[in-house]
């Protein structure tokens, strides 16, 4: 079977570029021919890219690396500006969000798009496609399959929530043209599916809506007795390759990461980690502002993002017992997009209760907290193995909880918000685990947060070891039995057929 895959963006990092790598990885071992358009700027790097098309003077040119050609990932000509959902570092682009581009912008967008999905049909006309992200893929797919390819949707939580729901004037247009012709519309989680109902008003959408979460590649995230082989392994291809170029947040700098990773001993001392975004809404602050509470523990930040400077100003005033300070950072919070600052309430609600005892606990912090900086997917799994748990602390809906299914997979307790799609991994694992060890998965988003992240992670890591060992086995026997990317490829060619029936209800 031949399958169109439109996605847009990079095949490395966030949550929606590794699905679709992983996805078009998996449709190719399966035996699929697919034709991925995206714009990862180096796609021959990727194993399982077999060839790579881009356009010259306007034609469109394939170079084979391998054969059998699998998988080819299409780059096409968009010019210099990337619309984003959230601000972002591209390479090669101005990645603007799409609240700021004008609408002819975004017309010139989705023009260019169309005209590489009509090249790449024309070479080969697929069977299926998929369309990924409310906006702007799936009108793209739409007009560019010109009604005579079946098609699914995947719906992503950036592009409903920080684009769509934020501006439905001039986003739920595009998004009801892009859902119209689909045969099937995948959401990660419940509560996305919920979300999305709620914000398109359509009363058949629910009937043509499945439940389509991530997967897990249970062969790289996996317990590791040689994790600290593995992560000394990662810091000296760090420090033989070369930096991104680049200032600021979103910037990746090689020999910070290795110097940053130098500093753990994962034979000999207890990590935690924080895998995400470095945005607030990911509740990194609220993990930060526990630390002090947990000394069993170091604590490993592994993202990039716009908060960066932020957080990095949050752990300095934290350990130089800056009270103040911490106040102010906390009270200047975030910037809404085109509306107000809001005030960190949950860490303003935490400060106010904070007795001597936690500032003197802060002090150290400068030791106990390690900022790795950006790292790739790939380069994760040795890291997070090697870690006793994972925090999850987003305070934002959640497609799905992605990272915390890897976490399982590795055998580390992932210690998730109780809440959107986060809160669904939660409850699938709660169900395997052992009851003593049900508490310590989640955690609600309110003003008691930081405590009750403190309490969890402290709960697991003084738990009696034999309670610990028949929790990571559950873990990992639950990510094998109910995480897999073959049923993921699988349920994609279900829903793009319109085979409903054999994918699972939303509701």
């Amino acid at each position: 079977m031949r399958v169109l895959v439109f996605h847009g963006y990079l095949l490395r990092g966030t949550g929606s570029n590794v699905y679709n790598a992983r996805l078009c990885a998996a449709l190719g071992r399966a035996g699929h021919s697919v034709d991925l358009l995206c714009q990862e700027p180096r796609p021959e790097e990727l194993d399982f890219v077999d060839a790579v098309g881009t356009w010259e003077g306007g034609e469109a040119r394939v170079q084979t690396l391998r054969e059998p050609a699998r998988v080819t990932a299409w780059r096409p000509d968009i010019g210099r500006l990337l619309p984003v959902y959230v601000a972002d570092r591209y390479e090669g682009f101005e990645a603007r969000t799409l609240l700021e581009c004008s609408d002819a912008e975004v017309e010139a967008y989705v023009r260019a798009n169309v005209a590489a999905v009509r090249d790449v049909c024309a070479r080969a006309r697929p069977d299926v496609a998929l369309a990924n992200h409310l906006v702007m893929g799936p009108a793209i797919v739409a007009r560019g399959l010109d009604g005579d390819v079946p098609y699914a949707v995947k719906v992503h939580g950036s592009a409903l929530e920080y684009v769509v729901k934020r501006d439905p004037g001039r986003f739920l247009p595009w998004a009801r043209e892009g859902l119209a012709g689909a045969r099937g519309v995948l959401v990660g989680s419940r509560h996305t599916g919920e979300s999305l109902f709620a914000a398109m008003q359509d009363a058949g959408l629910p009937g043509r809506t499945r439940l389509g979460p991530p997967g897990v590649d249970v062969d790289e995230f996996r317990p590791r007795d040689d994790a600290a082989a593995g992560v000394d392994a990662l810091i000296e291809r760090l420090g033989a390759g070369e930096d991104e170029g680049g200032e600021g947040a979103f910037s990746r700098d090689a020999s910070v990461a290795a110097s940053a990773l130098r500093q753990l001993d994962l034979v000999h001392d207890r990590h935690v980690c924080f895998i995400g975004k470095l945005i607030v809404s990911k509740g990194v602050d609220l993990l930060l502002a526990a630390w002090p509470l947990v000394p069993e523990a170091r604590l490993v930040i592994v993202g990039f993002g716009g908060f960066r400077d932020g957080l990095l100003a949050l752990l300095d005033a934290l350990a130089g017992g800056e009270r103040e300070a911490v106040g102010a950072i906390a009270r200047a919070g975030r910037e809404l997009e085109g509306g107000p600052r809001v005030p960190l309430r949950h860490l303003l609600a935490f400060l106010d209760g904070a007795d001597d005892d936690y500032w003197a606990a802060a002090r150290d912090l400068r030791d106990r907290v390690v900022l790795t900086g950006r790292l790739e997917h790939d380069e994760l799994a040795p890291l997070l193995a090697g870690c006793e748990a994972l925090v999850f602390p987003s305070t934002f809906p959640e497609a799905y909880g992605m990272v915390a299914a890897e976490a399982a997979a590795c055998g580390v307790l992932p210690v998730s918000a109780g809440h959107s799609g986060a809160a669904e991994v939660s409850a699938m694992l709660a169900a395997a685990v052992p009851p003593e060890a049900r508490e310590w998965l989640s955690f609600p988003i309110d003003d008691g947060t930081v405590r009750a992240i403190a309490e969890r992670v402290r709960g697991w890591l003084q738990a009696p070891e034999e309670l610990r060992a028949r929790t990571r086995a559950a873990l990992v026997a639950t990510a094998h039995e109910r995480f897999s990317w073959e049923g993921v490829a699988g349920g994609v060619i279900a829903a793009a057929q319109g085979r409903l029936a054999e994918l699972p209800p939303v509701g």
